[in-house]
């Protein structure tokens, strides 16, 4: 299984026992030992639980980063973002920055991206696109 990087929204489905999920979440940490989200999936999934007031949720979140990999925006993972904002923009695919900063960071770690919403990031160059749910 190719390393990946897992957005918001799969790593959402995890987290309410999403039957599929839960297996390739297994599955691929039986492989390379741990999970990688990018910090702004850590901040989405933490801003809504912290505006929720969920503090079991944020809890067993927490448990959860303590146990896997939080891949920081970094200059080369901008300057791909900033690459794939042109590229989608004149393409007239515009897609929306937060996809774009994820997919950077992806890209410069040389990882593909776990996620259900595969049409925004489809139209990324290069970026190898998986459905976790499927």
């Amino acid at each position: 299984m190719k390393p990946t990087l897992v957005d918001t929204d799969i790593l959402s489905l995890f987290f309410r026992g999403h039957p599929a999920v839960v297996a390739r979440f297994a599955e691929y940490a039986e492989e390379h030992g741990s999970i990688a989200i990018a910090v702004i999936t850590y901040y989405e999934v933490l801003s809504g639980l912290r505006h929720r007031d969920a503090r079991r949720q944020l809890e067993v979140f927490q448990r959860f980063v303590a146990s896997n990999r939080v891949l920081p925006l970094h200059e080369e993972a901008a300057v791909h973002a900033a690459d794939f904002y042109a590229t989608t923009r004149k393409a007239g695919r515009p897609v929306d920055d937060i996809d774009l900063l994820i997919a950077g960071i992806a890209v410069a770690n040389s990882l593909a991206v776990a996620t259900r919403n595969t049409a925004h990031f489809a139209m990324i160059p290069g970026l190898v696109v998986q459905d976790w749910s499927i």
